[in-house]
C-alpha cells in the first residue's frame, strides 16, 4: 500500500441485497425469455440504486454489490481463465458428516486445459460503477488458491500440467492481466476473496485433505506464496486488500478461529490489508491479531451481515475495544461480517432498510473512534 493510500476505517465486503427486479430479471433470462441486453439494462438501473444507497450511508467505499454475478467466483474463476470447467459433484444440498464437518454439493472448479486469461471480463463493468461516483470504487474477485483446493490433484489436467509449477504460474499470469486491465479502466482498491486459507486450520479440513493426499501445511505455504506473486504484481497506485472469508451459511466446512494459521497469514503473506470476519463465535477471539506487523491494517467484520437486528454502536465500539488489546487501534478499521448478498439470492429478510442501517452504523462508529 502506497503512502498516498488512506486507510477507510469504515468498509464492506463487496455484495449487497439484489431486488427483486434484478432477481427476476436473472430468472428470465436463465429461462431464455430475456436477451442479454435487457438483462444487462436491468443491473444497470439496479446498480445505480444501490450505488446511491451506499452514498447516503455515508461510506467512502463503493461495490456494484456484485450485482452482475451469481456468485463471487463468477467474476473470474469461471468467466475470466480459459482452461477451468465448473462441475457439481452433487445433487443434494448440505449433509452433515461427524467425522468430517459439513460439506455441500460442491462446484468443482475442474482443470481441463492451460490456463490463460480470457481478457478483459470485468473492466467494463468497472468503469460503468466508477462513472457513477467520485468515490473509491472496490471490486472483487476470488482469491488464487480456489481453484486447487476445490479441485485437488485429481481434478487438474496432467496433460496440461504435469507439474504444478506450470498451473500456477499460468494461472497468477492470468490474475496479473486481469488486474492491468482493471487498473486502465481506473481501479485502486482490489478485494481478492480468499475462502480457503482459513479451512487449513479446521482438523477436519486436514482429514479431507489427507485423505486426496494434501498435507495442509504444504497447501498454506504454497497458497501464500501464490497469493504474494499475484499481489506482488498489482500495478502502480492499486490496493489489494485479502477478504478472508468464512462464508455466511452457519453449515460451513470450517469451524476453527484464525489461531492455527496467524503467524503465517500475517507475516509471510505479503498484504497490507486484512479484512476479517468475526460476528459469530466460530471465528474465535482476537488473540491472533497479535501477529499483525505493524504498518499493516485489519478490517474488522464485527457487525453481522444476516441478521436482522441492528447492533447497538456501544456494543460495536466494545469488540473493537477487544481487538485493541492485541493490535493498536491505529491499525483497525470496520465493516459488515461478509456481503449481504454473497449468492444472488441474498440471505433471507435482509432488506435494503437493514442494510442500510448497518452501512451506516459502520460509518457513524468509525468517524466516532478514528475522527
Amino acid at each position: 500500500m502506497t503512502e498516498t493510500m488512506r486507510v477507510h476505517r469504515a468498509d464492506h465486503i463487496g455484495s449487497l441485497v439484489r431486488p427483486l427486479s434484478l432477481l427476476e430479471a436473472r430468472r428470465a433470462h436463465a429461462a431464455g425469455t430475456l436477451d442479454a441486453k435487457a438483462l444487462r439494462a436491468v443491473e444497470d438501473e439496479a446498480i445505480r440504486d444501490v450505488v446511491r444507497l451506499q452514498e447516503s450511508t455515508g461510506i467512502e467505499v463503493i461495490t456494484d454489490g456484485e450485482f452482475r454475478r451469481g456468485t463471487y467466483s463468477d467474476s473470474f474463476t469461471v468467466g475470466g481463465i480459459n482452461g477451468v470447467r465448473i462441475e457439481l459433484t452433487e445433487d443434494a444440498g448440505w449433509s452433515t458428516s461427524q467425522s468430517h464437518g459439513h460439506r455441500t454439493a460442491r462446484r468443482i472448479p475442474r482443470v481441463v486445459g492451460k490456463v490463460s486469461w480470457k481478457g478483459p471480463q470485468n473492466r467494463e463493468d468497472f468503469a460503468f460503477l466508477k462513472s457513477l461516483t467520485s468515490r473509491t470504487c472496490k471490486i472483487t474477485l476470488p482469491g488464487p488458491a480456489y481453484i486447487h483446493y476445490r479441485s485437488g490433484r485429481a481434478n487438474i489436467d496432467k496433460t496440461a500440467y504435469p507439474d504444478l509449477d506450470t498451473f500456477w504460474s499460468d494461472l497468477v499470469e492470468a490474475y496479473h492481466q486481469e488486474m492491468r486491465s482493471l487498473a486502465e479502466a481506473g481501479c485502486t482498491y482490489l478485494q481478492l476473496d480468499e475462502t480457503s486459507l482459513v479451512k487449513l486450520g479446521d482438523e477436519r479440513v486436514r482429514a479431507l485433505l489427507k485423505e486426496r493426499g494434501d498435507d495442509w501445511r504444504d497447501l498454506l505455504r504454497v497458497y501464500i506464496d501464490v497469493l504474494n506473486r499475484v499481489i506482488a504484481g498489482a500495478p502502480a497506485g492499486m490496493k489489494v486488500g485479502v477478504h478472508i472469508c468464512r462464508s455466511q451459511d452457519p453449515n460451513w466446512q470450517s469451524d476453527v478461529g484464525y489461531d492455527p494459521i496467524a503467524p503465517e497469514l500475517f507475516n509471510d503473506l505479503k498484504a497490507d490489508l486484512y479484512l476479517l470476519e468475526y460476528d459469530n463465535p466460530r471465528a474465535g477471539t482476537f488473540a491472533p491479531l497479535r501477529h499483525v506487523p505493524k504498518g499493516k491494517t485489519v478490517v474488522l467484520g464485527v457487525v453481522a451481515a444476516r441478521t436482522l437486528e441492528i447492533e447497538a454502536a456501544d456494543a460495536v465500539k466494545r469488540r473493537i475495544e477487544e481487538a485493541a488489546q492485541y493490535i493498536s487501534l491505529d491499525q483497525l478499521a470496520l465493516s459488515p461480517h461478509c456481503g449481504f448478498g454473497s449468492g444472488a439470492e441474498g440471505k433471507r429478510g435482509i432488506t435494503p432498510e437493514i442494510e442500510y442501517a448497518k452501512l451506516r452504523l459502520c460509518v457513524d462508529v468509525a468517524r466516532e473512534i478514528w475522527g
